[in-house]
């Protein structure tokens, strides 16, 4: 999440999908938007029941008019995931191109955890575990978007096989952050907490090539991999627009 002030975070709830919004932009008809690439999941569903529940990649690209399933199975193909695996982090990346066309520079949708960001001003993303707290990455302005997406095995509702505190993967596309941080979360395991690290950052390896910088949390320890932004302390500031 970005730590500012309370009263500039707009909440959007529309059944599974619980948003925390920061933009710049007044007016953003952003409820309808996430009405509408919902439905056109839930339609895919229907026609496609194994979309919900299938737990590897389509061997095929899936051929579909609909932008969400077709980040969706390109995410589920890159990290070798199903590609339900990618939903929250695919609607995040959605909601900023949404914005991002109605002339937004700083908006930051959050959707469980995964976010989808774009800033033209200094901001600090946080990362909350049950033993990590109060750090988080300090983002320089950007023109481009940024996914942040975060699996768990410990915190949320997401299937993972690992045991770890967390997962975090950035990269430029929500929807392939969000399915590449459950594929490296699945491999964080072992008999100690260091084999656990360790394994995690072995699989994250695997996959450098679509990243920009991940990092791992198992109990107090912490790995870390690729380019990352500076850590910080997440401090509440504000931001004037």
């Amino acid at each position: 999440m970005i730590k500012m002030n309370k009263n500039k975070i707009q909440q959007i709830e529309i059944d599974e999908t619980h948003i925390r919004l920061i933009t710049d932009l007044e007016n953003h008809n952003l409820d309808n938007y996430i009405i509408k690439i919902r439905k056109q999941l839930k339609d895919y569903i229907y026609e496609n029941p194994e979309f919900l529940t299938k737990l590897t990649p389509y061997p095929n690209k899936l051929k579909t008019k609909y932008k969400i399933i077709e980040l969706m199975d390109n995410s589920s193909k890159i990290a070798n995931v199903g590609p339900m695996a990618a939903v929250a982090g695919t609607i995040s990346e959605l909601c900023l191109n949404h914005l991002i066309l109605k002339g937004s520079k700083l908006s930051s949708v959050e959707n469980g955890g995964d976010i989808a960001i774009i800033n033209n001003k200094k901001m600090v993303c946080g990362i909350y575990t049950h033993t990590i707290k109060d750090i988080g990455f300090e983002l320089k302005p950007r023109k481009k978007p940024l996914g942040i997406c975060t699996s768990s095995s410990k915190i949320g509702h997401s299937i993972s096989f690992g045991n770890s505190e967390s997962v975090t993967i950035l990269t430029n596309q929500a929807s392939i952050a969000d399915g590449l941080a459950t594929s490296i979360a699945n491999d964080v395991k072992g008999e100690t907490t260091e084999d656990a690290i360790n394994n995690g950052l072995e699989s994250a390896e695997k996959y450098k090539e679509f990243y920009n910088g991940a990092i791992i949390t198992v109990g107090d320890l912490v790995g870390t991999i690729g380019k990352l932004p500076k850590i910080v302390s997440t401090e509440p500031f504000d931001i004037d627009y």
